[in-house]
């Protein structure tokens, strides 16, 4: 038990320490999914996947798609490990290297809402994004 508390607790430090220190592309990427910004889904940054013993760099927990940006130090043999666990669990894994991000960004945002589209809520009964939100505040009993 205590080794997993501290492979827990290194997870936790690392993925801290990766979202104060993101690198180019990881933050031209959450400029186009923060805030619910794709198409009303939300994402989470460099997220613990505990029971796959990873770090996503983009999560979203609704559908479950994990979203990696791979640089120069990507090992494939370790991503595939790595993603066959993740899938293990359910989860759907894209990959985006950094030359697509940095040269490309529409075209990643829109591969990226099209398998978001494509995938089922996780929680039955949950709400679809609405494909035109209103106004920040219209609607708001006070």
């Amino acid at each position: 038990m205590g080794d997993s508390m501290a492979t827990e607790a290194e997870l936790l430090r690392r993925a801290h320490e990766m979202r104060r220190n993101p690198t180019e592309p990881e933050k031209r990427l959450w400029r186009s999914l923060s805030n619910g910004q794709l198409n009303g889904f939300k994402f989470r940054r460099q997220h613990v996947v505990f029971e796959a013993q990873a770090i996503v760099d983009f999560f979203c927990p609704s559908i479950g798609l994990c979203v990696e940006v791979d640089g120069d130090t990507h090992d494939d043999l370790s991503d595939m490990s790595r993603d066959g666990r993740l899938r293990a669990l359910g989860f759907t894994v894209v990959r985006f290297g950094n030359p697509d991000v940095i040269t490309n960004i529409d075209g990643v945002a829109w591969q990226l809402l099209d398998t978001a589209n494509s995938l089922p809520r996780r929680w039955p009964g949950e709400l679809l994004p609405h494909p035109n939100p209103s106004p920040e505040g219209e609607g708001l009993f006070c």
